[in-house]
């Protein structure tokens, strides 16, 4: 499967958006790097999302927390609001993804994902090199220390 690298808003230097997950997860390990990898799923459903309200820019807000059975969980929410001061803002391919400054250490390289199946249809973390183990549904995990 081929993952592109989104570019880093606020980064100085920007990324090529047709490298290997391999690429994309060292480039963005290695500070000052991509950040949060967006799938071509994912892009695709905030297109979708975007088209329902022409009117407002949609932002899909990635954060971590405390909490869920291995000890950090994902939180994902459409936010139509402009990004604040401390915010980091993640592009690709006209769709925006915001983190903030402490979720970005837990978030670095990870690869995120729209799943669409008869189980569920949900944004998720599908790769996270920062987490050591995850649980069964894939929405906590335990941080590498």
């Amino acid at each position: 499967m081929q993952y592109a690298a989104c570019s880093f808003v606020k980064a100085v230097t920007r990324k090529t958006p047709h490298l290997a997950f391999a690429a994309t997860r060292q480039a963005a390990t290695q500070g000052g790097g991509a950040g949060i990898v967006i799938d071509d799923s994912a892009v695709r459903r905030l297109r979708e999302l975007q088209a329902e309200t022409p009117d407002k820019p949609v932002m899909l807000r990635v954060e971590v927390e405390g909490g869920g059975c291995s000890g950090f969980q994902y939180k994902f929410k459409l936010d139509d609001s402009r990004a604040q001061a401390e915010d980091l803002v993640f592009e690709r391919d006209g769709v925006r993804v915001v983190c903030d400054t402490v979720s970005i250490d837990f978030l670095r390289g990870a690869v995120l994902e729209y799943e669409d199946s008869l189980m569920r249809s949900a944004f998720q973390i599908a790769a996270n090199p920062n987490a050591e183990s995850a649980c069964g549904c894939g929405t906590s995990f335990a941080a590498k220390l």
